[in-house]
């Protein structure tokens, strides 16, 4: 049987609530409402489609 690191790791832990980096900013969404408890989710803009990831490190990625 072989290792898979992406299933065995756990996500880093969330940041509480009321943190947020941005305030009370209304353009301002955060990371966790677009990713929903997934690893990555897939974004549409301009007829292209985007993938945004979270890393193990709680880095985000995004990539056409």
């Amino acid at each position: 049987m072989t290792h898979d690191p992406h299933t065995s790791a756990s996500p880093p832990p969330a940041a509480p609530a009321s943190a947020s980096a941005c305030g009370d900013s209304p353009a301002c969404v955060d990371s966790r409402e677009l990713l929903r408890g997934k690893k990555a989710v897939e974004i549409s803009h301009n007829g292209a489609t985007y993938r945004l990831q979270a890393t193990r490190l709680g880095k985000l990625i995004l990539t056409k």
